[in-house]
């Protein structure tokens, strides 16, 4: 996260956990001038506890402060008031205020938690679904991390956005749950009845023991300020957590990271071969879905010659680039969010898509899935596609000597006899298909690359095969 800012001369200094410094001097980058770290405004970043360049509240004016802290207090009296929950302030806040009598200068957001009273994942998952709902209600802009998570987007004066963080608290079987990762032993009597604490002159609801909160999350020494500081969490407890409320979502920070990052410059902005292709085959007055839309390159073209488009990824920050290009452009194309590790949204979109005909268009999308994820994409077309259409794939498949296509670590190459025979186990038929020397999704040559066409429609035609290499 760094890197971009790596330019010029800058000072830096190293220290361990202990304070004892390692490096004490000055380095030189490529680039002239003095380094700096800053956002767009000029105000100073830094990296927060997930690994993001964020505002500290050290870098933030008692203005801006004040706005944060009158913020979270709202959110957590509409937690408790009008969602009728069990909240209370945690984490960093709760930690400067107990240790600290302030906001901790590194820390860049406000967490809250609350206590479910289900032991049931599904249940949980439920509730915060309607906790979600009650909260876009309230005129908060929410985005849902898992299925025990979300976060509230309080926009700031300064033009920022300060998140607010909204974690399920629960039980299982004597053994104590609190998203982030924490699981262990924590009595209820250490929640409930919710306490009060003090934090610049505003009073938050905490836990009826908060030392006890503390020392569960940080360990013994949390009385002491540690730069160094690692969660050591159980493994099986974020196993558990995983499998229960957020394995859908194991890779979106990376692609968030991505599509908001500087490698994301580098994927061509310009309509890819492969949706040439496609609008060659399809009726101009057909709609098309574009699954991973990424940056929206191909949904802008396909819009851009008439056709109706829905553009759906399950990355926030490519949702909200498509639709500034779709602005700047003026077409009309209709954005939403599609997350295929997650039934619900498949389900949700697949009964919207079953209601008239048009095709799928998915782009090097097959190679960034899982066997879960691959399921719920056939899944999803066999929904959409039934009374009609067709779903179009692009995928780097496996070559001699080939390595992974990029984005590094995100995409795949995948046997196309897997591909084909999870299609059909799903119903659906290839009625085209190729295998040759193509692209990947930054337009690099790729020495293989399937291009399949499937139908699940009831009349479908005999299957067409082909395979070319050079």
């Amino acid at each position: 996260m760094l890197r971009p800012h790596l330019r010029g001369v800058g000072r830096f200094t190293v220290r361990d956990g202990s304070g004892t410094t390692a490096f004490d001097g000055e380095v030189t980058f490529e680039g002239g001038g003095l380094l700096s770290v800053v956002d767009a405004s000029g105000h100073p970043l830094s990296i927060d506890k997930v690994g993001h360049l964020a505002r500290s509240f050290e870098a933030t004016d008692e203005r801006i402060r004040e706005e944060i802290l009158v913020g979270t207090g709202r959110a957590l009296d509409d937690l408790r008031d009008r969602c009728g929950l069990d909240a209370y302030l945690n984490y960093g806040m709760l930690l400067g205020a107990v240790r600290d009598g302030a906001m901790i200068a590194h820390d860049s957001d406000s967490d809250l938690c609350y206590v479910s009273r289900t032991e049931s994942p599904a249940d949980l998952i439920a509730e915060s679904y309607r906790i979600e709902r009650r909260m876009r209600e309230l005129g908060w802009d929410v985005l849902r991390m898992s299925g025990g998570d979300i976060k509230l987007l309080l926009p700031l004066s300064d033009g920022r956005r300060c998140h607010i963080d909204v974690f399920v608290a629960f039980w299982v079987g004597g053994t104590f749950f609190q998203l982030g990762n924490r699981s262990g032993t924590l009595s209820e009597s250490a929640i409930l009845p919710v306490s009060t604490i003090e934090l610049h002159g505003h009073t938050f609801a905490a836990p009826a023991r908060p030392e006890e909160m503390l020392r569960f999350v940080y360990g013994p020494g949390w009385r002491v300020p540690d730069p160094a500081f690692k969660y050591a969490d159980p493994t099986a407890g974020i196993r558990r957590l995983d499998g229960w409320l957020r394995g859908f979502r194991t890779l979106m920070g990376r692609w968030s990271e991505f599509h908001g990052g500087p490698e994301s410059a580098e994927v061509p902005r310009k309509r890819s071969e492969f949706a040439i292709w496609v609008r060659h085959q399809v009726g101009a007055d057909v709609p098309v879905v574009d699954l991973g839309a990424g940056n929206g390159r191909d949904s802008v073209y396909f819009a851009s010659y008439g056709h109706r488009v829905i553009s759906a990824d399950f990355s926030r920050i490519s949702r909200r680039q498509v639709k500034a290009k779709a602005r700047r452009r003026q077409l009309a194309i209709d954005v939403q969010p599609l997350i295929l590790g997650e039934l619900r949204t498949v389900l949700s979109l697949g009964a919207v898509l079953a209601r008239e005909p048009h095709h799928l268009y998915a782009r090097h999308l097959v190679g960034c899935l899982d066997a879960a994820e691959r399921a719920n994409l056939w899944r999803l077309a066999r929904m959409a596609l039934r009374g009609g259409g067709s779903l179009f794939l692009e995928f780097s498949s496996p070559a001699a000597g080939a390595g992974p296509p990029p984005p590094m670590d995100l995409v795949r190459r995948v046997q196309p006899d897997l591909v084909r025979r999870e299609i059909e186990a799903a119903g659906g038929t290839v009625v085209h298909f190729e295998e040759r020397a193509g692209h990947d999704s930054f337009d690099q040559a790729d020495p293989s690359v399937c291009r399949m066409v499937v139908r699940w429609s009831p009349t479908t035609s005999s299957p067409t095969h082909s395979k070319e290499r050079p």
